[in-house]
Protein backbone atom coordinates (compact mmCIF):
# COMPACT_ATOMS: atom_id res chain seq x y z
CA UNK A 1 0.00 0.00 0.00
CA UNK A 2 1.56 3.47 -0.86
CA UNK A 3 2.30 5.48 2.09
CA UNK A 4 0.23 8.90 1.52
CA UNK A 5 3.14 11.05 2.35
CA UNK A 6 4.49 9.90 -1.01
CA UNK A 7 1.79 12.79 -2.44
CA UNK A 8 3.47 15.73 0.01
CA UNK A 9 6.93 14.42 -1.46
CA UNK A 10 5.57 14.34 -5.02
CA UNK A 11 3.69 17.48 -5.44
CA UNK A 12 5.93 19.96 -3.06
CA UNK A 13 8.25 20.12 -5.95
CA UNK A 14 5.47 21.91 -7.57
CA UNK A 15 6.37 26.07 -8.39
CA UNK A 16 4.43 28.14 -10.31
CA UNK A 17 5.10 28.18 -13.90
CA UNK A 18 6.91 30.37 -15.93
CA UNK A 19 4.86 33.24 -17.96
CA UNK A 20 6.27 34.69 -21.30
CA UNK A 21 5.02 37.63 -22.77
CA UNK A 22 4.71 36.67 -26.55
CA UNK A 23 5.87 39.08 -29.18
CA UNK A 24 4.61 38.89 -33.21
CA UNK A 25 3.93 41.63 -35.95
CA UNK A 26 0.35 40.37 -35.62
CA UNK A 27 0.09 41.41 -31.84
CA UNK A 28 1.13 44.94 -32.63
CA UNK A 29 -1.22 45.38 -35.55
CA UNK A 30 -3.79 44.35 -33.65
CA UNK A 31 -3.14 46.65 -30.36
CA UNK A 32 -3.15 43.32 -28.29
CA UNK A 33 -1.01 42.29 -25.08
CA UNK A 34 -0.38 38.38 -25.06
CA UNK A 35 1.27 36.28 -22.83
CA UNK A 36 1.66 32.42 -21.99
CA UNK A 37 0.85 30.21 -19.16
CA UNK A 38 4.25 27.70 -19.59
CA UNK A 39 2.51 24.69 -18.05
CA UNK A 40 4.23 22.50 -20.07
CA UNK A 41 7.26 23.17 -17.91
CA UNK A 42 5.18 22.30 -14.62
CA UNK A 43 6.84 18.76 -13.94
CA UNK A 44 9.02 16.69 -16.69
CA UNK A 45 6.73 13.95 -16.91
CA UNK A 46 3.81 14.79 -15.11
CA UNK A 47 3.31 18.37 -16.89
CA UNK A 48 0.41 21.06 -17.62
CA UNK A 49 -3.04 20.24 -17.42
CA UNK A 50 -2.36 16.95 -16.00
CA UNK A 51 -0.30 17.92 -12.95
CA UNK A 52 -2.97 20.23 -11.76
CA UNK A 53 -6.19 17.94 -12.37
CA UNK A 54 -4.99 14.71 -11.07
CA UNK A 55 -3.45 16.18 -7.93
CA UNK A 56 -5.71 16.11 -5.58
CA UNK A 57 -7.79 13.01 -7.21
CA UNK A 58 -4.37 11.53 -6.47
CA UNK A 59 -4.30 12.56 -2.49
CA UNK A 60 -8.21 11.21 -2.51
CA UNK A 61 -6.77 7.45 -3.77
CA UNK A 62 -4.23 7.45 -1.44
CA UNK A 63 -6.07 8.82 1.94
CA UNK A 64 -8.97 6.61 0.75
CA UNK A 65 -6.24 3.79 0.63
CA UNK A 66 -7.20 2.60 -3.10
CA UNK A 67 -5.28 -0.62 -4.15
CA UNK A 68 -4.65 1.20 -7.01
CA UNK A 69 -6.54 3.58 -10.18
CA UNK A 70 -7.75 2.76 -13.40
CA UNK A 71 -8.27 5.50 -16.52
CA UNK A 72 -9.07 5.75 -19.89
CA UNK A 73 -7.10 6.74 -22.89
CA UNK A 74 -5.55 6.33 -26.95
CA UNK A 75 -2.39 5.30 -27.86
CA UNK A 76 -1.15 8.55 -27.21
CA UNK A 77 -2.78 9.67 -24.31
CA UNK A 78 -0.88 12.76 -22.10
CA UNK A 79 -3.44 11.55 -19.37
CA UNK A 80 -2.41 7.87 -19.08
CA UNK A 81 1.24 8.76 -19.70
CA UNK A 82 1.04 10.84 -16.87
CA UNK A 83 -0.85 8.82 -14.52
CA UNK A 84 1.13 6.10 -14.79
CA UNK A 85 4.41 8.48 -13.94
CA UNK A 86 2.42 9.49 -10.83
CA UNK A 87 1.51 5.91 -10.18
CA UNK A 88 5.27 4.95 -10.43
CA UNK A 89 5.96 7.62 -8.32
CA UNK A 90 3.67 7.08 -5.40
CA UNK A 91 3.87 3.78 -5.55
CA UNK A 92 -0.15 3.13 -6.35
CA UNK A 93 -0.99 0.96 -9.22
CA UNK A 94 -2.36 1.96 -12.37
CA UNK A 95 -4.50 0.62 -15.15
CA UNK A 96 -4.96 2.06 -18.66
CA UNK A 97 -8.09 1.27 -20.79
CA UNK A 98 -6.62 1.91 -24.36
CA UNK A 99 -8.42 3.03 -27.46
CA UNK A 100 -6.37 0.94 -29.74
CA UNK A 101 -4.65 -2.56 -31.28
CA UNK A 102 -3.24 -5.08 -28.91
CA UNK A 103 -0.26 -4.80 -30.30
CA UNK A 104 0.47 -1.16 -30.65
CA UNK A 105 3.87 0.63 -29.78
CA UNK A 106 4.35 4.01 -29.08
CA UNK A 107 6.95 6.12 -26.80
CA UNK A 108 3.60 7.08 -24.89
CA UNK A 109 3.11 3.36 -24.31
CA UNK A 110 6.71 2.11 -24.07
CA UNK A 111 6.56 4.66 -20.71
CA UNK A 112 3.33 3.66 -19.37
CA UNK A 113 4.87 -0.01 -19.34
CA UNK A 114 7.89 0.68 -17.93
CA UNK A 115 6.25 2.81 -15.04
CA UNK A 116 4.63 -0.23 -14.56
CA UNK A 117 0.79 0.64 -15.78
CA UNK A 118 -1.28 -2.50 -16.88
CA UNK A 119 -2.43 -1.52 -20.10
CA UNK A 120 -5.97 -3.46 -21.55
CA UNK A 121 -7.09 -2.39 -25.28
CA UNK A 122 -10.40 -2.08 -26.31
CA UNK A 123 -12.02 -1.46 -29.57
CA UNK A 124 -13.82 2.00 -30.51
CA UNK A 125 -16.76 0.64 -30.15
CA UNK A 126 -16.43 -0.66 -26.70
CA UNK A 127 -14.26 2.43 -25.22
CA UNK A 128 -17.77 4.52 -26.52
CA UNK A 129 -19.14 2.30 -23.66
CA UNK A 130 -16.44 4.47 -20.92
CA UNK A 131 -18.89 6.76 -19.40
CA UNK A 132 -21.43 3.75 -19.41
CA UNK A 133 -22.73 3.02 -15.78
CA UNK A 134 -22.73 -0.85 -16.43
CA UNK A 135 -19.44 -0.75 -18.21
CA UNK A 136 -18.00 0.58 -15.41
CA UNK A 137 -19.78 -1.73 -12.53
CA UNK A 138 -17.78 -4.14 -14.61
CA UNK A 139 -14.43 -2.28 -14.53
CA UNK A 140 -15.25 -1.88 -10.42
CA UNK A 141 -15.66 -5.73 -10.19
CA UNK A 142 -12.65 -6.89 -11.92
CA UNK A 143 -10.68 -4.46 -10.06
CA UNK A 144 -12.33 -4.35 -6.53
CA UNK A 145 -10.68 -1.53 -4.32
CA UNK A 146 -9.37 0.56 -7.34
CA UNK A 147 -10.45 3.97 -7.86
CA UNK A 148 -11.69 4.75 -11.46
CA UNK A 149 -10.60 8.56 -13.34
CA UNK A 150 -12.50 9.35 -16.38
CA UNK A 151 -11.08 9.93 -19.36
CA UNK A 152 -8.81 13.05 -19.34
CA UNK A 153 -8.66 12.85 -15.28
CA UNK A 154 -11.78 15.76 -15.77
CA UNK A 155 -14.19 15.09 -12.87
CA UNK A 156 -14.99 17.17 -9.82
CA UNK A 157 -11.85 16.33 -7.51
CA UNK A 158 -9.86 17.65 -10.51
CA UNK A 159 -11.44 21.44 -10.14
CA UNK A 160 -9.33 22.58 -7.08
CA UNK A 161 -5.90 21.87 -8.59
CA UNK A 162 -6.86 23.59 -11.85
CA UNK A 163 -8.60 26.74 -9.83
CA UNK A 164 -5.03 27.24 -8.45
CA UNK A 165 -3.77 28.36 -11.51
CA UNK A 166 -5.35 31.68 -10.93
CA UNK A 167 -3.71 32.40 -7.38
CA UNK A 168 0.43 31.98 -9.67
CA UNK A 169 -1.30 34.88 -11.94
CA UNK A 170 -3.28 37.43 -9.51
CA UNK A 171 0.23 38.79 -8.09
CA UNK A 172 2.03 39.16 -12.05
CA UNK A 173 -0.97 39.61 -14.18
CA UNK A 174 -4.44 41.03 -11.82
CA UNK A 175 -6.11 42.55 -14.38
CA UNK A 176 -5.96 40.46 -17.61
CA UNK A 177 -9.15 40.46 -19.68
CA UNK A 178 -8.86 37.24 -21.17
CA UNK A 179 -7.49 33.49 -20.26
CA UNK A 180 -7.58 31.51 -23.54
CA UNK A 181 -7.35 27.73 -23.49
CA UNK A 182 -7.38 24.51 -25.19
CA UNK A 183 -10.08 21.64 -24.34
CA UNK A 184 -10.84 18.18 -25.22
CA UNK A 185 -12.39 16.97 -22.13
CA UNK A 186 -13.83 20.15 -20.38
CA UNK A 187 -12.26 19.38 -17.03
CA UNK A 188 -9.48 22.58 -17.23
CA UNK A 189 -12.10 25.06 -18.38
CA UNK A 190 -14.60 23.66 -15.48
CA UNK A 191 -11.54 24.09 -12.84
CA UNK A 192 -10.86 27.94 -14.50
CA UNK A 193 -14.55 28.92 -13.96
CA UNK A 194 -15.00 28.16 -10.36
CA UNK A 195 -12.62 30.42 -10.04
CA UNK A 196 -13.12 33.37 -11.88
CA UNK A 197 -12.79 36.40 -11.21
CA UNK A 198 -15.67 38.99 -12.63
CA UNK A 199 -13.29 40.77 -14.79
CA UNK A 200 -11.57 38.21 -17.13
CA UNK A 201 -13.41 35.81 -19.14
CA UNK A 202 -12.38 32.08 -19.96
CA UNK A 203 -12.55 31.26 -23.76
CA UNK A 204 -12.13 27.86 -25.15
CA UNK A 205 -10.74 26.14 -28.58
CA UNK A 206 -12.42 23.18 -28.97
CA UNK A 207 -9.57 20.99 -30.14
CA UNK A 208 -12.76 18.05 -31.30
CA UNK A 209 -14.81 18.02 -34.14
CA UNK A 210 -18.59 18.37 -33.67
CA UNK A 211 -17.91 19.29 -29.84
CA UNK A 212 -21.24 21.75 -29.09
CA UNK A 213 -21.41 18.67 -26.07
CA UNK A 214 -19.13 20.29 -24.65
CA UNK A 215 -20.64 23.41 -22.89
CA UNK A 216 -22.62 20.60 -21.17
CA UNK A 217 -19.72 18.70 -19.80
CA UNK A 218 -18.34 21.45 -18.43
CA UNK A 219 -21.51 22.71 -16.57
CA UNK A 220 -22.00 18.82 -15.18
CA UNK A 221 -18.55 19.45 -13.75
CA UNK A 222 -19.35 22.74 -12.16
CA UNK A 223 -23.18 23.66 -12.30
CA UNK A 224 -22.51 27.32 -11.82
CA UNK A 225 -21.07 27.45 -14.68
CA UNK A 226 -24.63 26.95 -16.50
CA UNK A 227 -24.96 30.56 -15.14
CA UNK A 228 -22.08 32.47 -16.24
CA UNK A 229 -21.67 34.80 -18.90
CA UNK A 230 -18.14 35.20 -18.61
CA UNK A 231 -16.73 32.01 -20.71
CA UNK A 232 -18.04 30.62 -24.49
CA UNK A 233 -16.42 27.89 -26.42
CA UNK A 234 -14.95 28.11 -29.54
CA UNK A 235 -15.84 25.24 -31.90
CA UNK A 236 -14.54 25.92 -35.36
CA UNK A 237 -11.18 25.90 -35.15
CA UNK A 238 -10.82 21.78 -34.88
CA UNK A 239 -8.99 21.08 -38.03
CA UNK A 240 -10.57 18.24 -38.69
CA UNK A 241 -10.90 16.26 -35.60
CA UNK A 242 -9.14 15.62 -32.58
CA UNK A 243 -5.53 14.66 -33.39
CA UNK A 244 -6.43 15.96 -37.02
CA UNK A 245 -4.21 18.39 -38.70
CA UNK A 246 -3.58 19.50 -42.43
CA UNK A 247 -0.32 19.75 -43.56
CA UNK A 248 -0.99 23.57 -43.92
CA UNK A 249 -2.25 23.69 -40.23
CA UNK A 250 0.79 21.83 -39.14
CA UNK A 251 3.31 23.56 -41.20
CA UNK A 252 1.16 27.13 -39.50
CA UNK A 253 2.08 25.62 -36.48
CA UNK A 254 5.25 24.91 -36.65
CA UNK A 255 6.32 28.44 -37.87
CA UNK A 256 3.81 30.18 -35.08
CA UNK A 257 6.66 28.46 -32.17
CA UNK A 258 9.55 29.45 -34.13
CA UNK A 259 7.88 32.82 -34.75
CA UNK A 260 7.03 32.91 -30.84
CA UNK A 261 10.21 31.04 -29.15
CA UNK A 262 7.47 28.28 -27.21
CA UNK A 263 7.67 24.55 -28.04
CA UNK A 264 3.95 23.53 -29.46
CA UNK A 265 2.67 20.41 -30.43
CA UNK A 266 -0.38 19.81 -33.34
CA UNK A 267 -2.92 18.30 -31.19
CA UNK A 268 -3.85 20.45 -28.18
CA UNK A 269 -2.12 24.01 -27.47
CA UNK A 270 -0.61 24.50 -31.14
CA UNK A 271 -4.05 24.12 -32.36
CA UNK A 272 -5.76 26.16 -30.02
CA UNK A 273 -2.96 28.88 -30.38
CA UNK A 274 -3.25 28.66 -34.29
CA UNK A 275 -6.78 29.62 -34.14
CA UNK A 276 -6.16 32.27 -31.61
CA UNK A 277 -4.15 33.80 -34.36
CA UNK A 278 -6.56 33.36 -36.90
CA UNK A 279 -9.61 34.80 -34.67
CA UNK A 280 -6.86 37.72 -34.22
CA UNK A 281 -6.43 38.12 -37.89
CA UNK A 282 -10.12 38.11 -38.24
CA UNK A 283 -10.07 40.95 -35.96
CA UNK A 284 -12.41 39.06 -32.97
CA UNK A 285 -9.92 40.65 -30.42
CA UNK A 286 -10.80 44.04 -29.44
CA UNK A 287 -7.78 46.66 -29.58
CA UNK A 288 -6.26 47.53 -25.72
CA UNK A 289 -7.08 43.56 -24.86
CA UNK A 290 -4.84 41.77 -22.06
CA UNK A 291 -4.70 38.46 -23.16
CA UNK A 292 -3.66 34.89 -21.43
CA UNK A 293 -2.65 31.80 -23.64
CA UNK A 294 -2.77 28.56 -21.21
CA UNK A 295 -0.29 25.80 -22.40
CA UNK A 296 -1.58 22.91 -21.20
CA UNK A 297 1.52 20.68 -22.22
CA UNK A 298 1.24 17.46 -24.05
CA UNK A 299 4.89 17.58 -25.89
CA UNK A 300 4.87 13.87 -24.84
CA UNK A 301 2.00 12.64 -26.88
CA UNK A 302 3.12 14.80 -30.08
CA UNK A 303 6.76 12.27 -30.44
CA UNK A 304 4.69 10.73 -33.14
CA UNK A 305 2.34 13.20 -34.70
CA UNK A 306 5.74 16.03 -35.13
Amino acid sequence: MSDPSCWQQLYQLQRPSPLQRLCHPLLEQHRLTLWIKRDDLLHHLISGNKWRKLKYTLRQALSEQARGVLSFGGAYSNHLHALAAAGHKLGLPTVGMVRGEPDSNNPTLDDARRWGMALEFVDRQQYRRRQDADWLAELALGYPGYLIIPEGGSCPQALPGVAELWQELWPELPELDEVILPVASGGTLAGLLSARPAATRVRGYAVLKGAGWLAEEVCRLYPPAALDSGWQLELSHHGGGYAKNSAADKAAITELAAQLKVPLEPIYSGKALLGLFRDITAGRYAAGSRLLFLHTGGMQGARGAL
